[in-house]
């Protein structure tokens, strides 16, 4: 939650729990919840987009994943594909083909059925050139969808999107990839519906009043009910939707909270059924604690420092390569972060199945500073001034801070740290005006989802990281290759480049480390931190968790 400066912690705390109207007199927010089937969340931040061809951001998804679906929906406990809009499909022999047959009771929030026409035409629209859209290389498996949103052809027919009948869409894949079916379950290839956003505005309007809640129409299991800035999002059932009987919640309220601190304390006052986010400084006292809400998990997720390799002195690579050897990260994971993530040189996250990560970017103090020397600065002396961007969070302020010090110890340089609000934030990234900033990618089981954004002109790659070689063997070694195993072996040779040329200095692999109620039933925690929202229900029999002091 964004506040006014001047507010302490324990007033912003009343504040946002005086908001929360409703409750009976001493009961809490979740167990009035777990009642009437009403789920409470904390998700981090404001959400920029509900748009799931604009929206960029984890806490933006969360949401959208209740609003919209694609084509495929993975199961929560072990990730194996579930049917979407599409009730089944099946590759053609030679795998350069999916045929998608569309439920045929799948219904709009309004009552409109879901057509492969509404599929094409929404996914036309995320690779429109003018609609921005900052993830439209999830649509680049498809057959000239990476050429048409690049403007280099404009004919949407040459387009590999084929529709059969109203309910079968037949998808004709760019290349031949093992791992293509994984796109199709991402929220950002969900469909909109087109009737809705033209009446609100032109196809490729990033923003307008269709994602309003009085406008909303969408295709996932829950509709946008209502929507205060800065307080919370709540959707409702969506009684439409095809699978509407197993759905057991009847509603959701997502709270936009950055301080941890101050989420923390909302789910220890009964106020969240989860909270995205634990203070570091609690992470001890939840492990210790009797049938601990904390869960804890590994996460295809990497953090890492982005660099602007366009500015001075980041243009230098011995400049950059200093700064990442000089980063202690096994320290910075043990002691800031108490061993709720996994340091990594890596920036394809740990955990990969079946991938051998490079080895490049080892702590190596001594070599640090020796290349600082070798790029004109001995000892640091005549560095010029750096400064490090980081949205707001006590945990991105707390590594921040530890890795200034580091640098400041191993290369005797000043580093200034600046902290932006989130949209603010993304600005600046967005429009490359920065020199380090904090950067976290949510992936996948597959390296592609990390590596094949950093090309040459990935829309995403905002680090001015540009190889030919690097470029090569994404798109003339790995797209024509069928063997899996050779693929990875690439991915491999094409992140020990990225490494190399260090546009970027991985912290850490993500692990999963959030609260959950007793009452919450599942949530569970998966490698990608998937959350299917049709499997979530409450006990309505289940108190609020307290917290249990041993002393006492």
């Amino acid at each position: 939650m964004r506040v006014g400066k001047g507010l302490t912690g324990s007033l912003i705390l009343a504040a946002l729990i005086a908001g929360l109207a409703g409750c009976s007199p001493g009961e809490s927010r979740v167990v009035q919840g777990n009642r009437d089937g009403v789920l409470y969340l904390g998700n981090g931040t404001e959400p920029q987009s509900l748009d799931p061809h604009v929206l960029s951001s984890s806490p933006d998804a969360r949401i959208a994943g209740a609003l919209h679906e694609a084509l495929i929906n993975y199961n929560p406990y072990d990730l194996s594909a579930e049917p979407g809009a599409a009730e089944r499909w099946e590759f053609n022999d030679d795998r350069s083909e999916i045929t998608f047959h569309l439920n045929p009771k799948a219904r709009w929030s309004n009552g409109d059925p879901v057509t492969a026409e509404d599929f094409r035409w929404s996914w036309m629209r995320a690779i429109t050139p003018e609609m921005g859209n900052l993830l439209v290389e999830v649509f680049y498996g498809i057959r000239n969808a990476q050429a048409y949103s690049k403007g280099e052809i404009d004919d949407p027919d040459a387009v590999g999107i084929r529709i059969i009948d109203p309910h079968t869409l037949r998808v004709e894949l760019a290349f031949p990839d093992p791992f293509a079916l994984l796109n199709f379950a991402y929220v950002y290839m969900a469909p909109v519906h087109r009737a809705t956003i033209e009446a609100h505005g032109s196809m490729t309007d990033r923003y307008s009043a269709w994602t309003k809640p009085e406008n909303f129409v969408g295709n996932g299991p829950f509709t946008l009910e209502e929507w205060k800035m800065q307080r919370f999002v709540k959707v409702k059932r969506n009684t439409y939707y095809w699978d509407n009987d197993n759905v057991a919640l009847n509603a959701m309220v997502f709270r936009p909270i950055e301080s941890a601190t101050t989420e923390e304390k909302m789910f220890r006052s009964g106020q969240l059924h989860s909270a995205s986010m634990v203070p570091n400084n609690k992470v001890a006292g939840y492990r210790e604690q009797p049938d601990s809400p904390m869960v804890e998990g590994p996460y295809m997720g990497s953090y890492y420092y982005l660099l602007n390799s366009d500015r001075p002195p980041l243009d230098n690579l011995s400049v950059r390569r200093a700064l990442a050897l000089a980063v202690d990260r096994k320290t910075l994971a043990s002691t800031v972060l108490q061993d709720t993530v996994l340091p990594s040189t890596n920036y394809v996250a740990l955990g990969m199945p079946d991938y051998e990560h490079p080895q490049v970017l080892a702590f190596d103090p001594i070599e640090a500073r020796r290349l600082l020397s070798e790029a004109g600065y001995p000892n640091g002396e005549g560095f010029p001034s750096l400064t490090l961007n980081y949205n707001t969070s006590e945990n991105h302020r707390s590594v921040a801070v530890a890795v200034q010090q580091m640098w400041n110890k191993h290369l005797n340089i000043d580093v200034t740290l600046a902290n932006q609000e989130w949209k603010v934030y993304l600005d600046t990234i967005d429009n490359r005006d920065y020199q380090i900033a904090r950067m976290g990618w949510i992936g996948d089981i597959a390296p592609g989802i990390f590596l094949d954004r950093m090309v040459s002109d990935g829309p995403t790659n905002r680090s001015g990281f540009a190889s030919a070689e690097f470029d090569n063997i994404i798109f003339n070694k790995i797209r024509p290759e069928k063997d899996q195993a050779k693929i990875l072996a690439l991915y491999q040779e094409a992140e020990r480049i990225l490494l190399e040329e260090t546009p970027l200095i991985p912290i850490y692999s993500y692990k999963v480390k959030r609260l959950a109620q007793p009452s919450v039933k599942g949530l569970p925690s998966n490698q990608t931190d998937y959350i299917n929202y049709k499997y979530v229900e409450l006990d309505p029999k289940a108190p609020a968790w307290t917290w249990q002091n041993p002393e006492s």
